[in-house]
């Protein structure tokens, strides 16, 4: 049974990053709607908003949930909550604490989702995009602490981490340079 509730928190794991990963899009695209002309504005953040509550409610917040049930099954079906606080379980500890940083960037999607539904469009569309790649990092983050485990030294992950923000950076700003050399 191990295995199939493990290869259905993988599974939620995926869903729930989609969710994360798309989320943001639908709030970048619902933003710059508000640089069209009024009728086309409001048509198009209406079907946006459509787009964002079938996203966020139909897949995002269900597969958020049912990747920390599975992911809890997981953990105490294997054992691996013994060893959490041990020298050989420091990265699942460090996998959790991403969690935790996970769920809180999903809290403040959710902030966002809340604002935009009401009609606040506080954060500029570059805003947004930086916004977006944090999913990106938390995914590399734990999918690289679950793949190499105790063999990943903490200074070669961090490094790691700080090259994958500096080149999603740099990605940023050069889309932006191009969009506005388009405009």
């Amino acid at each position: 049974m191990y295995f199939y509730i493990k290869a259905l928190h993988i599974i939620f794991v995926v869903t729930w990053f989609a969710g994360l990963f798309y989320m943001p899009r639908l709030f970048i695209y619902a933003t710059e709607a508000g640089e069209k002309e009024p009728l086309e504005r409001d048509i198009l953040r209406k079907q946006f908003s459509i787009m964002m509550k079938r996203l966020w409610y139909g897949i995002t917040w269900p597969s958020a949930i049912l990747t920390l049930i599975f992911g809890v099954t997981v953990m105490l079906m294997g054992d691996w909550d013994k060893i959490l606080f041990k020298p050989e379980g420091r990265w699942f500890l460090m996998k959790w604490i991403f969690i935790l940083g996970l769920f809180a960037y999903h809290f403040s999607l959710h902030r966002l989702f809340k604002e935009e539904m009401a009609g606040v469009f506080r954060f500029s569309s570059t805003q947004l995009r930086i916004w977006n790649e944090v999913a990106t990092i938390f995914l590399f983050a734990i999918v690289f602490l679950v793949a190499v485990k105790q063999s990943m030294s903490l200074v070669w992950g961090i490094g790691g981490l700080i090259c994958l923000v500096v080149i999603l950076m740099l990605a940023i700003r050069i889309y932006k340079k191009i969009r506005q050399g388009n405009s």
